[in-house]
Order: structure tokens, then C-alpha cells, then sequence
């Protein structure tokens, strides 16, 4: 278990005490609810990069002989 400090205004701190969100339980949710949106922001912009590279259509073939070279390339590291 990690224990973390944080600083925040005292007004801050003493709103966010009385809604419960500073219980260890509520900081967990919080942190675990970040963590899938900023994932899921990721997952969005790699779309968006993959969708904007012009070119033909690669077939499922092709992909698996990509994935192939990448993996004999590692390999050889």
C-alpha cells in the first residue's frame, strides 16, 4: 500500500472532506476513473492517427505478415 500526501487550499480540502472525497476509498475511484479516461483519450487520438494515414486498406494477411517482421526484428535485439 502507498500513502500519498497532497496539498490543496483549505477551503478546497474542507469542501471536498464534508462530499466524502477524501476517504482512501473515494481517492482510489477517482484515480482508477482517470486512468480509464485518459486510456480511453489515448485509444480516441490512436484512432484518429490510424484513420488520417492515406493509402490502401492493408488485408488481414498483410497485418499478420507485419506483425511477423516486427516480431523476428525484436527478436534479432
Amino acid at each position: 500500500m502507498t500513502i500519498l500526501e497532497i496539498n490543496l487550499p483549505d477551503s478546497l480540502a474542507k469542501e471536498a472532506k464534508a462530499a466524502g472525497l477524501l476517504a482512501p476509498e473515494a481517492i482510489e475511484q477517482m484515480v482508477r476513473e482517470a486512468i480509464r479516461r485518459r486510456a480511453m483519450e489515448e485509444l480516441r487520438q490512436a484512432m484518429d492517427r490510424m484513420a488520417a494515414v492515406e493509402g490502401p486498406v492493408m488485408t488481414p494477411q498483410e497485418i499478420q505478415e507485419e506483425i511477423r517482421a516486427a516480431r523476428a526484428q525484436r527478436r534479432l535485439r
